[in-house]
């Protein structure tokens, strides 16, 4: 067992593509197909991390404006970078957004919720900003919809029996239920829920192994975190659990919850 506890690194936008912002895009276009808002709305990205949520919206909804909010500096830069001119991107936390009172339509958060202290604080936050709009947001499926982190953690828990922090054992919120009465919970009206399942192939063993390497997320902060000789047993584990193709290639699943609900 871990001897202390793991601290998750947000910071580098580039590992952190790596590992699961290669994901985050066609994850968000699902998502907001599934919202199917008209045009011309004024959006609110929160927790925007390297901007994909953001990058999506700005390509598919015709917004009026569209503002991110993301407390990690490394993050900050990383969406500016990628979303130049398009958008303003704030340095904030979500349970206190730069942003006047009515001052969106709608208010989205992708891959973010669990993360958030104070998750109230924050939809409150969301409500305040758009009280006359929609709160809508989406969360892996730590439970096992997320093939490549289930693989991941069943591999730990063979090296590190009951220490790793697997985000199905931390994060409750991953689960409809849960997810559903969080907005109940803050007043926002009729929550609706649907899953939003996108393939993840890696071309080989390595390609699913690198970005673990890279420190960005819960994962990888645990896996580099442990000593060499771990790591090492934990990557042959974790080899042994994947199902492989006769090419070499793997192909997963991953699996959102997305919501949305009413003010």
């Amino acid at each position: 067992m871990s001897d202390t506890a793991v601290r998750d690194n947000w910071e580098h936008g580039d590992a952190y593509e790596r590992f699961i912002g290669r994901w985050s895009s066609p994850v968000a276009v699902k998502f907001l197909d599934w919202l199917e808002l008209p045009a011309g709305l004024r959006w609110v990205d929160v927790g925007c991390g390297t901007g994909a949520l953001s990058e999506a919206i700005l390509d598919t909804q015709d917004p009026t404006s569209v503002d991110g909010v993301e407390p990690s500096a490394g993050f900050v830069r990383a969406a500016r970078e990628r979303l130049g001119d398009r958008a303003a991107v704030h340095q904030a936390p979500a349970e206190d957004l730069p942003l006047l009172d009515g001052s969106a339509d709608i208010v989205v958060s992708g891959l973010v919720l669990n993360f958030i202290p104070d998750l109230p604080a924050a939809l409150a936050e969301m409500k305040r900003v758009a009280p006359d709009g929609v709160v809508a947001a989406y969360v892996w499926d730590y439970s096992g919809g997320m093939e490549m982190l289930s693989l991941f953690w069943d591999a730990a828990d063979d090296v590190d029996p009951g220490g790793s922090p697997a985000e199905s054992r931390r994060f409750p919120l991953c689960r409809p239920d849960a997810l559903t009465a969080a907005f109940l919970g803050a007043g926002l009206d009729n929550p609706e829920m649907v899953p939003l399942d996108i393939p993840t192939p890696f071309v080989d063993f390595d390609d699913l192994w690198a970005p673990f390497t890279g420190g960005q997320g819960a994962g990888p902060s645990y896996l580099v975190s442990l000593d060499d000789e771990k790591q090492a047993a934990l990557k042959e584990s974790l080899r042994g659990r994947v199902p492989t193709n006769a090419d070499g290639s793997i192909s997963l699943t991953a699996r959102a919850w997305a919501i949305q609900a009413s003010v």
